[in-house]
């Protein structure tokens, strides 16, 4: 039985089932669980949630009030589901600030997830479903601000974001092959637990800051079998999921693992898995290297022959740009500027914040151009380094809201 109660109810011992309002609005991860803790129950109270589902045949009932209504309900599909925020087309300014609140909102939940598969319980994929819906309409809203922000990881928490942020480039590039928006949502799914599997790597060996040994390497290297079976053994993982899991490593030459699958084995979501999961961990900083330029990223990629999926790798800078936001960048007039905003027309195209002269070897005022309505061009990519730069990323994400 289910029942409707004001949050001032609530007490220890109930089980929650649904928070009546946005995912984003209440201060969890995942609904469904027993309140045993004192202090969830005063982050219910500070936030804007005021009402909630409890389910009394697995908790504590409530005490009512003489005279006090109480809406009961036979099942849970008869509550209606959390609403996702809005999703007309947002300014990269203002989705950073959602897309910040989503991103942490994420970690936690991979990092959950990744204690709960250590301690040998199931995965509920269903628990994760109101997260891709969020980052899913994120990406409607400005496919930019969440993939550009979820790049920026410590080496700390390079395996939770690296979750977060290949669950955003599987949705963004599902949108561009044109599949259907239950395709968008598997993608998505899939992209978040498809290194699940390293919960199961010693995090001695995950986050070693130098070369791996051979050993270590092929401790590294079981990782999606690992996350396979964890999957079997989990509750709602659709077969998308479960194919992701197991050959985002594959490359089309055969030369991948853990099957040594080939173009024409390899279906369409583990070819696109392998091309997300590749530009997320190059561009990322590691403990033993610094990530690639965006930019630099899709060029090297490009030049690998028999790794990635040629239509599918195509449909992949497609949904980036050739000059991904936080691409460095040489303009014809010798100004340097970082990609802030794709351009809605040309690839060629974006919206640059220049902030560096070559010409006098200086700072200057920041100020954004955009190039679709102005006579400069991009002359090249440019490295950092080169010039001295540090914190790039400062120019485009500023504060992160």
């Amino acid at each position: 039985m289910l029942k409707k109660i004001p949050v001032e109810k609530l007490t220890l011992g109930m089980h929650l089932q649904a928070f009546c309002g946005a995912w984003l609005d209440h201060p969890f991860w995942r609904t469904k669980f027993v309140l045993t803790d004192p202090n969830d129950l005063l982050l219910i109270a500070e936030s804007p949630i005021r009402e909630v589902w409890i389910d009394i045949s697995k908790g504590s009932d409530v005490d009512i009030a003489a005279g006090e209504i109480v809406v009961e309900v036979v099942s849970a599909t008869d509550i209606p589901p959390e609403q996702p925020a809005a999703q007309e087309k947002a300014s990269f300014t203002d989705e950073v600030k959602r897309a910040t609140k989503i991103v942490a909102k994420g970690k936690e939940a991979v990092v959950s997830m990744f204690q709960e598969a250590r301690m040998g319980k199931a995965i509920e994929a269903e628990a994760a479903a109101p997260l891709v819906e969020e980052i899913s309409n994120s990406v409607m809203r400005n496919p930019g601000a969440l993939i550009s922000l979820a790049r920026l990881k410590t080496a700390d928490d390079y395996t939770f974001m690296h979750s977060v942020a290949v669950c955003a480039l599987m949705i963004a590039l599902a949108r561009q092959l044109d599949l259907d928006e239950q395709q968008v949502r598997e993608a998505g799914m899939a992209g978040l637990l498809h290194d699940l599997g390293k919960a199961m790597i010693p995090l001695e060996v995950l986050n070693k800051p130098g070369k791996l040994t051979d050993e270590e390497f092929a401790l590294v290297k079981t990782h999606p079998e690992e996350g396979y079976k964890l999957l079997l053994e989990g509750s709602g993982v659709s077969e998308v999921t479960k194919d992701v899991c197991l050959h985002h490593h594959e490359k089309i030459d055969g030369s991948g693992y853990p099957k040594g699958l080939t173009g024409e084995t390899m279906s369409l979501f583990a070819k696109m898995g392998a091309v997300c999961d590749v530009y997320d961990a190059v561009t990322s900083n590691r403990p033993y290297k610094a990530g690639w330029d965006p930019a630099e990223s899709i060029k090297r990629m490009a030049e690998w022959t028999g790794h990635f999926d040629p239509m599918v790798f195509q449909a992949f800078v497609k949904s980036l740009g050739i000059y991904p936001i936080g691409s460095l960048v040489k303009l014809a007039s010798g100004k340097l500027g970082v990609v802030i905003e794709q351009g809605e027309q040309s690839l060629l195209k974006p919206k640059v914040k220049i902030f560096f002269s070559t010409k006098s070897q200086a700072y200057i005022k920041p100020e954004v151009i955009d190039l679709a309505r102005s006579a400069e061009k991009i002359a090249g990519r440019e490295d950092a380094a080169k010039w001295g730069i540090k914190d790039i990323d400062q120019y485009w994400a500023g504060d992160k809201g």
